[in-house]
């Protein structure tokens, strides 16, 4: 979905990271795809949930050199930037309290897969994800239940790998060694 643009903003396909910057902070998710806005729906309270829990849990496990954090920039060139749902950062790099990230400063991304952008968090962020050298790729599914599809880049071919899908629980040794059990990410329900 595109936003309502007005006159004095770029043409489509002419929208640059610093014209993204002079948008108002209005709460609006804007991500920046070869010179095209995006503004994506408001997400649901299962997806914001997730997030929240799975970032608390990596937070818990992850190494002091690293930060977790969620819906900040990840700025790959000057008509891309990409907000993924979570991010673990070098923590020096977190540490300029940043609202963008350069590729080489994230560890890993997560996706949390909403019926309004399947079709982005499965095939097209993935793949401008490798191609900006990040090193690892979760896409989280919730159609039946939640399911982690973990992903390791592979750095000759620029793509990702699978390397774990996991229903019953995050065990994993890289990018750090973790166990988060899966009701550990599941929101509460009746």
């Amino acid at each position: 979905m595109t936003a309502a643009l007005h006159d004095d903003n770029p043409a489509p396909g002419e929208w640059t990271t610093d014209a993204l910057d002079r948008l108002p902070d209005d709460g609006r998710r804007r991500e920046l795809l070869d010179g095209q806005l995006i503004v994506s729906p408001s997400p649901t309270r299962l997806h914001q949930s997730i997030a929240m829990l799975l970032g608390a849990a990596l937070q818990e496990t992850c190494p002091a050199e690293f930060d977790v954090t969620q819906g900040v920039s990840v700025r790959m060139s000057r008509s891309r930037s990409l907000i993924p749902d979570l991010l673990v950062t070098e923590l020096d790099a977190a540490a300029r309290n940043p609202s963008s990230y350069l590729p080489n400063e994230v560890l890993l991304v997560v996706e949390i897969v909403s019926e309004g952008s399947r079709s982005i968090d499965r095939v097209l962020k993935p793949a401008l994800y490798a191609e900006a050298d990040i090193p690892f790729f979760w896409r989280i599914e919730t159609e039946t239940g939640i399911v982690v599809h973990a992903h390791r880049l592979d750095p000759v071919k620029r793509v990702y790998v699978e390397h774990a899908r996991m229903s019953d629980g995050i065990l994993l040794a890289d990018p750090w060694e973790m166990d988060i059990p899966l009701d550990r990410i599941t929101p509460r329900s009746r």
